[in-house]
């Protein structure tokens, strides 16, 4: 299959999100039109974002909710558990670890760790938290698929490196920094100064200002 962009991956989860909630309410079809509102963008861009995977809808008709739902969650790997582990137990690494719609999504988040000896040995939420010592031991015992960095930009690269030293093929960093990882690795960053930029920067260039 064809590399797919980032944005229409994103766009995706958007459209199962949405599927979802009207499934739930007793919608079984729906169009373009609608994903294209909820996603912000076009029918013609609904469209393309699902023909990189197949044949969906028929013309007319709009979309089976149930069909495309199924279809969605198949392509963006929902169909299986996904074992994840959470390194930075701060504030926002204990957040994560007690948010239990992680668990609804297919997303099983089983271990925290952190290096300050006061936090090791406590829980979060149902989860005890470990030392960032054993963190290779348990990336082969435990076999994760994902890691979770929320640790500060400092401590970053030296936890990616040897995440991936370790095995791990899979990383999502709130680290507000770059980082590196070799290409054969997934690496995601989450920076919540970039996007409260794009909102400033729309909030400045509304057209009714």
């Amino acid at each position: 299959m064809r590399r797919i962009a980032e944005s229409t991956v994103r766009r995706l989860s958007i459209y199962l999100s949405f599927l979802e909630e009207i499934q739930d309410d007793g919608v079984t079809t729906t169009s373009s039109d609608d994903l294209a509102r909820l996603g912000g963008t076009t029918s013609a861009q609904v469209r393309k974002d699902l023909s990189f995977f197949g044949s969906f809808g028929k013309r007319g008709l709009g979309y089976s909710v149930p069909e495309l739902t199924t279809a969605l969650r198949e392509i963006l790997g929902l169909g299986k558990k996904w074992r994840v582990c959470i390194i930075g137990a701060g504030k926002i690494g204990a957040a994560l670890a007690r948010y239990e719609g992680f668990r609804e999504r297919g997303f099983d988040v089983t271990a925290l760790y952190d290096s300050d000896p006061a936090k090791v040995g406590h829980r979060s939420g149902h989860i005890v938290i470990r030392d960032t010592k054993e963190l290779e031991k348990d990336v082969e015992a435990h076999r994760f698929d994902i890691a979770v960095i929320t640790v500060p930009a400092e401590n970053a690269q030296p936890i990616v490196d040897r995440l991936v030293k370790a095995g791990l093929k899979a990383i999502l960093s709130f680290a507000p920094t770059q980082l590196s990882v070799p290409d054969d690795v997934e690496l995601r960053t989450v920076n919540m100064a970039m996007e409260l930029e794009g909102l400033t920067f729309a909030l400045t260039n509304r057209p009714d200002r």
